[in-house]
């Protein structure tokens, strides 16, 4: 890949490299703002409304704040337990995506043998900056080795259209550069494979619609808007050759917890004998975990983001309420898909089927059950 979804990122450091600068998800497609980042409170802000979002992204947004943790210590001789402190506040931001503790154990760890307060934070900036770059050349990567899936697809049909159906937003947006579902997809458009995307709206917050939508619609990429349960239908009449959707967190095992509905989409594709395929960084495999369903915390988000939904309207962007003010709302953000019904990973090292043995083949040097940092 050299130009589709390459040269965008939704986070970086100023010029002065003292505040984190990142694109508010939640004001796309209709406004593009940026928002400064300057304290842990902010970080956390950010992460818990969805300034930023998607899994690999929260990771590096963990990181990037345990870096301004770092920055606003000024005193030589604070303590240690003043940064664990502003980490756990960190990973406890949202409970499902397991890069988030991943992000921030990664820089605490480069700090624990350091205590001058200059070298702490130059190691704690260039450790959050070296796993943004880190993530996006795993999820080029990922792109990589998903193109040559698209690309047999695409022979099969005799170089027709090659319909790809996409659950909410794993792409740059979501991951930094690339996206992860999304990759295969940029990579195959660049080498010249006819593509079709099916953008599923994903509800409640239309993370398809507003952010999946627009990104493709940016770098060129032929997609349609559906709704969240059109994609059975589709399936039925062979309108869709793949799934690929991210991943927020993913055990040993195979299962994956994703989106709210993804599960869905992987029954009907299995009713429907069309692959589906999970593309996803290695930082986003829980090694400590094999039961998705009973281990995964599923994380629980405020009412009103059903109840309300927004758009814009004559240039002016509303929110208008949708049930019955006095109805009870239940706003689940994710749930598990089990292994079986996963065709397979895409992942920076190449494609595995969704199982312990084929997961730990490729990625050996990770144990199940050690504790990661």
């Amino acid at each position: 890949m050299t130009s589709v979804g390459q040269n965008l990122q939704p986070i970086w450091l100023d010029q002065n490299l003292d505040v984190v600068k990142v694109i508010d998800q939640r004001r796309l497609p209709h406004e593009f703002v940026i928002v400064d980042l300057k304290t842990v409170d902010d970080i956390i802000m950010a992460i818990k409304k969805m300034l930023v979002r998607g899994a690999p992204l929260i990771g590096v947004t963990g990181a990037f704040g345990v870096y301004l943790a770092v920055l606003n210590l000024k005193n030589d001789s604070i303590s240690d337990s003043d940064l664990t402190t502003a980490c756990d506040r960190i990973k406890s931001a949202r409970p499902t995506a397991v890069n988030l503790a991943w992000g921030v154990n990664r820089v605490f760890a480069e700090l624990s043998e350091e205590k001058n307060s200059s070298t702490r934070r130059e190691r704690a900036r260039q450790a959050a900056e070296k796993i943004a770059e880190a993530e996006a050349k795993k999820c080029w990567k990922i792109g990589e080795h998903g193109m040559e899936l698209i690309k047999k697809i695409s022979e099969q049909k005799n170089g027709k259209t090659v319909n790809i159906l996409t659950h909410c937003n794993a792409g740059w947006l979501a991951c930094g550069k690339y996206g992860t579902a999304t990759a295969p997809i940029y990579a195959a458009v660049e080498n010249g494979i006819d593509i079709h995307v099916w953008v599923d709206e994903t509800r409640p917050l239309n993370q398809g619609a507003r952010l999946t939508a627009w990104e493709l619609g940016e770098c060129g990429v032929k997609h349609t808007v559906i709704t969240d349960n059109a994609g059975g239908h589709l399936m039925q009449h062979r309108m869709v050759d793949m799934v690929i959707v991210g991943s927020d967190r993913t055990t040993c095992t195979g299962d994956v917890a994703n989106k709210i509905g993804t599960y869905l989409k992987a029954l009907a594709a299995r009713d429907n004998n069309i692959p589906f395929y999970v593309a996803l960084p290695s930082s986003t495999f829980d090694w400590e975990l094999r039961d998705g369903l009973v281990e995964i915390p599923i994380e629980k988000r405020d009412a009103d983001e059903i109840r309300y939904v927004q758009g814009e309207d004559e240039g002016i962007i509303r929110r208008v309420l949708i049930p019955p003010a006095n109805s009870p709302v239940a706003n689940f953000a994710f749930d598990v898909t089990p292994a079986r019904f996963i065709t397979g990973f895409i992942t920076e090292r190449g494609i595995c089927k969704a199982t312990e043995h084929d997961i730990k083949k490729l990625f050996p040097e990770n144990k199940p059950f050690a504790h990661r940092t």
